[in-house]
């Protein structure tokens, strides 16, 4: 069984292969990108537990990278890099990077800083998990409790309603396609076929537009998935 996703970003082939091979021998699942704008659209589409992360890329850079992705999100970054000065390492440490990682490199450290790094990872979404409430407009979710109000009014969500509401209120400006919604709700792989998200969703509007009537909370993203209307 696959532990976390980890997203591998790097335009040396070789040395993006065998990174993610290394994990891949380590029971995690493993995407990979080759260049910046690569390493966006991934991002864009699907989850991530960790990225490794190269500096110097094709059109977007690595250090651009990190700050995109910490206006977002808390996973951990670990940036590889041929950069070995003092300076480069400050400077993406600062911006938001959690580990610095200097080419050449041993397989075995990849491992180790991959491993602790997840350790505090998960210790640290374990607390932050507990007693949350998220709020988007009218619709508060409370995630211990399990309820959802829509103008202070409870709307009754299945398990699965509420999970998928639950990963679309936490990142309201992120799309989320069909296949990461169902890997994440129903804990397996998604093989193209199945319309369990797309059912589920209307449900969750139906449920909602039962309270707010003027009000459209979910918005299909064609082609790609569903996010919350910001609009």
């Amino acid at each position: 069984m696959c532990k976390e996703h980890i997203l591998v970003v790097e335009d040396d082939v070789d040395i993006n292969n065998l990174i993610s091979k290394t994990l891949e021998k380590q029971q995690y699942k493993i995407t990979q990108a080759f260049s910046g704008s690569e390493a966006l659209l991934q991002l864009s589409i699907s989850e991530y537990s960790l990225i490794l992360l190269d500096l110097m890329l094709p059109g977007i850079s690595g250090e651009e990278i990190i700050k995109k992705i910490r206006n977002e999100k808390e996973m951990p970054i670990i940036v590889i890099s041929a950069k070995t000065s003092l300076k480069d390492k400050v400077n993406v440490l600062n911006i938001g990077a959690d580990d610095y990682i200097t080419k050449p490199f041993e397989s075995e450290e990849i491992i180790a800083r991959v491993n602790s790094n997840l350790r505090r990872y998960r210790k640290y979404k374990t607390e932050t998990m507990l007693d949350k409430v998220y709020k988007f407009k009218n619709i508060t979710l409370d995630e211990e409790s399990r309820e959802v109000k829509v103008n202070d009014t409870d709307i009754h969500l299945t398990g699965y309603e509420f999970d998928i509401l639950s990963i679309l209120i936490k990142n309201p400006d992120k799309v989320y396609s069909r296949e990461s919604l169902y890997e994440q709700v129903w804990k397996n792989g998604y093989y193209g076929e199945d319309n369990s998200v797309n059912v589920h969703i209307s449900n969750i509007r139906k449920k909602i537009k039962s309270v707010s009537k003027d009000e459209e909370y979910i918005k299909t993203v064609w082609g790609i998935g569903f996010k919350l209307n910001n609009n």
